[in-house]
C-alpha cells in the first residue's frame, strides 16, 4: 500500500493526513527515527521539569515514550482530528496527564510564554513543501507562534532532513529573532529511516536543530555536532550550511552506490574526517567489477601506513588492477593519513564500520570482511615537520615497510602521494655502544635512478681516477642519488644544483649527504646554472634532470615543462659536447604531451633511446650527439657493457650483494 503522497504539496493538507492515519490504523508512524534513536539528544536538551509542546504529533510514539521516561508535562497538537482521537483513546488510561488537542500550529490558542520546549519531529518538513511566497508566509506564522508561546531561554527542537530551502530559511530567521542555533547530526535516526523497508525511503541524514530563545543576542551563535560528539562552534551561518550539505551530498553518493553498480566507470572516492578536525583521517576508494557467480559481494581493504604511495594503491590504474585481481564484486580501498594516530587495527575497524556499511550493496546483510596486508595497519613516525618557501609544508617520516624494513621519507604535503626522497634505514650496534640508525647508501628507492646511474657509467667508462667524469645533477632531493654515485663510482665528480636551500639541510641532516671534492651542491636555479655554464664554457660529461613539477594539472609530473624548452636543451647540447650524455627522467601520463617532449628532444639530439620502467609512468631517456649511437644495436652494446660494469662496481664497493639491474630485461625493453 502506498502511504506517501504523490505530490509534496499534499503534505500540508488536512485531508491527506486524515487519509494517512486511517490507512495506518493502530501502527505508529515514525518520521526520522523512534525515541530510542533520538533519546540521547532529547535528554541533553529537555529537562523532566520542562513544559513541552509537541507540534504535529500525528500517531507517533515519541511523546508516549517520553512520558514513560519521566517527561510528564507534554501537550500534543495536530491538525488531524482522526489522529488526535486515536491518540486520546490510546493514552486516556495509561497516560492521564498528557494532553492531545486538535489545533493548527500556525494559529495556536495558547497564552504567551506557556512552554519551555517546543518539539517538532517532521512537522516543519511537512509544512515547508516548497519555496513559494505563500509557503514562506505559512512558515513565518508557524515559527512566530512557537516564539510567542515559548519562554525566554526556551528551546525549539526540530527533527528534520534540512532540505536546502528549509535550512537557508532557518539560518536567516532564527538569528534575526535572537535564537542561538545548534545542529546535531543523528546517525542512529538516519540508519533507522533507511531500514524502513516498507516505505522505500531514501536514506538521508537526519538532524536536530536546537534553537534557544534569548531576549537579545549581541552576535549570532552557531554550533554543529556529529551525533554524540562534542559541539563545535563555527563562525558563520555559511559554515553551518557547509557542514550539513557535505553530509547530505555524501548520503546521495552512498545511496547511489547502495542501489547501483559502477563497474565500467571511474572509481568513487571520499575523505572521512573526525568531528572538529580539518585534516582527513581516511580516504576511501570504491570500485566495482561486473557481477559474477564466482565473486563474493563486498569487502574493504586497509592499506597499511607508509604503503599508500605504492603504485597498487596510489594510482587509479593500480587500484583497478587490485580490484580485478580480488575475489570481490565491490572493493573499498582505504588509506590512512599522516599526522593522524592509529592505535590498533581493531580501533581502525571500529571507526570505519558505519561508513563501510553505508556503501554496502543493497541487501548485503553479512559481516563485512575488512582485509589488510599481514593483518596490520603499519607504523609511521614523523621525525620533523617543516615548511619550504618553494615547495610548501613537508614531513620527514619513517615508516615500516615489508619484512620490517624501516624507510625514511621526505614528503611534500602539496602532493602527499609522491615520495620525494626515500632511504633505507639500518640499525647498527657498535661494540660496547648503543645501537643507532644509519642510512643504507646502497639502497636506491627510485628505479629510474638505477637506469640513470647506468647511463652515467656508460658516459664515464673511459674515465679513470686521474680523469674523473663530471656529472651535473639538476635536482638534489634528499641527495640519495648523489650520495650513491659518490660511493659507487669513485671516478665521478658530481655537481648537484638545487633551487631550494632547505633541501640541502634536509639531505645533510636526515639522509647523510656529505660534500667533498667529488660531491658539491650549488644552491641556484637549475636553468640559470645551465645558462651560466654555456656562457662560461663549462662542460660536463653527463647532465641529468631529476626534477619534479609543482604543477600537477598539466599531466607531466617530471620534469617541469620549462625544462624541455628547446633553448634549454640547446644549452645542454653545448655543455655535454659531442661525446656526452643527457639523461632525463620523464614521467608523463598524457601520451600526446609525452610524444611532444620526445619530438623536441629529437630535434636537438640526433640520437636518443628510452627505457620505460615496468608498472611506473617513469621512463629514462638517453640523449646524445655521439655518432656511435646511430642505431639500437650500438645503444644496447654500450649500455650492456655499462650495466655489467655498474653491477660489478656496486658489489665491489659492498653496497649490495645482488645485481642492481637485470641486464637482459633492461636491454630487451630499450627502444629508439
Amino acid at each position: 500500500m502506498n502511504l506517501l503522497p504523490k505530490k509534496s504539496e499534499e503534505f500540508a493538507k488536512t485531508d491527506y493526513w486524515n487519509s494517512f492515519f486511517k490507512k495506518r490504523g493502530e501502527k505508529a508512524f515514525e518520521w526520522y527515527g523512534e525515541y530510542i534513536q533520538l533519546c540521547d539528544h532529547i535528554h541533553k536538551y529537555v529537562k523532566l521539569s520542562d513544559k513541552i509542546l509537541m507540534l504535529g504529533c500525528g500517531n507517533s510514539k515519541l511523546s508516549m515514550d517520553m512520558y514513560d521516561n519521566g517527561f510528564w508535562d507534554i501537550t500534543n497538537i495536530d491538525i488531524s482530528p482522526i489522529a488526535i482521537k486515536r491518540m486520546i483513546d490510546i493514552n486516556a488510561n495509561k497516560r492521564p496527564g498528557m494532553q492531545f488537542l486538535e489545533m493548527d500550529a500556525t494559529k495556536m490558542t495558547f497564552e504567551d510564554e506557556k512552554f519551555t520546549v517546543a518539539l517538532d519531529k517532521g512537522t516543519l518538513d511537512a509544512l515547508f513543501i516548497d519555496n513559494s511566497p505563500e509557503t514562506k508566509a505559512v512558515i513565518e506564522r508557524y515559527l512566530k507562534e512557537i516564539m510567542r508561546t515559548m519562554r525566554n531561554g526556551g528551546r525549539y527542537l526540530c527533527v528534520s532532513l534540512l532540505q536546502e530551502h528549509i535550512l537557508k530559511y532557518l539560518l536567516e530567521f532564527l538569528p534575526t529573532n535572537s535564537f542561538m542555533i545548534r545542529i546535531v547530526y543523528c546517525l542512529d535516526a538516519a540508519n533507522s529511516t533507511a531500514e524502513d523497508n516498507n516505505l522505500n525511503l531514501v536514506s538521508m541524514p537526519v538532524f536536530i536543530v536546537v534553537a534557544t530563545k534569548f531576549t537579545l543576542l549581541p552576535s549570532p551563535i552557531f554550533e554543529f555536532s556529529l551525533d554524540n560528539v562534542a559541539m563545535k562552534r563555527v563562525k558563520t551561518a555559511c559554515d553551518l550550511d557547509d557542514a550539513v550539505s557535505s553530509l547530505q551530498k555524501a548520503a546521495i553518493i552512498c545511496n547511489g552506490l547502495v542501489r547501483g553498480n559502477i563497474a565500467g566507470y571511474n572509481e568513487v572516492s571520499m575523505e572521512l574526517f573526525k568531528p572538529g578536525d580539518n585534516n582527513p583521517r581516511y580516504t576511501v576508494y570504491i570500485l566495482d567489477q561486473p557481477p559474477k557467480s564466482t565473486l563474493k559481494r563486498y569487502a574493504a581493504f586497509l592499506v597499511p601506513q607508509g604503503r599508500e604511495n605504492e603504485y597498487l594503491f596510489s594510482t587509479p590504474e593500480g587500484r583497478k588492477h587490485l580490484q580485478e585481481s580480488s575475489e570481490f564484486q565491490r572493493l573499498l580501498i582505504i588509506t590512512l593519513h599522516r599526522d593522524q594516530v592509529y592505535n590498533s587495527l581493531a580501533e581502525v575497524k571500529e571507526e570505519l564500520i558505519d561508513s563501510i556499511k553505508s556503501v554496502a550493496p543493497q541487501g548485503f546483510k553479512e559481516m563485512i570482511p575488512i582485509l589488510s596486508l599481514g593483518n596490520e595497519i603499519g607504523k609511521r613516525e614523523t621525525l620533523v615537520t617543516g615548511f619550504s618557501q618553494i615547495s610548501g609544508e613537508f614531513r620527514i617520516e619513517e615508516v615500516e615497510g615489508e619484512n620490517g624494513q624501516v624507510m625514511r621519507r621526505l614528503i611534500f604535503l602539496s602532493n602527499e602521494m609522491l615520495v620525494q626522497s626515500e632511504a633505507l634505514v639500518k640499525i647498527i650496534k657498535p661494540k660496547g655502544k648503543k645501537e643507532r640508525k644509519k642510512i643504507d647508501i646502497g639502497y636506491l628507492a627510485c628505479q629510474h635512478h638505477v637506469y640513470m646511474s647506468t647511463g652515467i657509467q656508460m658516459a664515464t667508462n673511459t674515465c679513470n681516477n686521474k680523469n674523473k667524469g663530471n656529472v651535473l645533477v639538476i635536482g638534489l632531493g634528499g641527495g640519495s642519488l648523489c650520495t650513491f654515485l659518490h660511493e659507487a663510482l669513485p671516478y665521478v665528480r658530481v655537481t648537484a644544483v638545487e633551487i631550494d636551500p632547505i633541501m640541502l639541510e634536509i639531505a645533510e641532516q636526515f639522509f647523510e649527504l656529505k660534500q667533498d671534492d667529488r660531491l658539491h651542491v650549488v644552491i641556484d636555479d637549475g636553468l640559470d646554472f645551465i645558462s651560466k655554464c654555456k656562457e662560461e664554457g663549462i662542460n660536463f660529461d653527463v647532465v641529468l634532470f631529476d626534477v619534479d613539477s609543482k604543477d600537477s594539472s598539466i599531466g607531466m609530473s617530471c620534469p617541469p615543462k620549462s625544462f624541455v624548452n628547446p633553448a634549454v636543451l640547446k644549452n645542454i647540447k653545448y655543455i655535454i659536447g659531442p661525446k656526452g650524455i643527457f639523461l632525463l627522467n620523464l614521467a608523463c601520463r598524457n601520451k600526446t604531451m609525452r610524444d611532444d617532449v620526445i619530438k623536441v628532444l629529437k630535434e636537438i639530439f640526433p640520437y636518443i633511446c628510452s627505457y620505460k620502467i615496468e608498472d611506473e609512468i617513469n621512463e629514462v631517456v638517453y640523449c646524445t650527439t655521439n655518432e656511435k649511437f646511430q642505431d639500437l644495436t650500438n645503444w644496447k652494446r654500450m649500455l650492456g657493457n655499462a650495466a655489467r660494469n655498474f653491477n660489478t662496481a656496486v658489489k665491489d664497493k659492498h653496497l649490495t650483494q645482488q645485481d642492481m639491474l637485470n641486464i637482459s630485461k633492461f636491454l630487451n625493453k630499450l627502444s629508439l
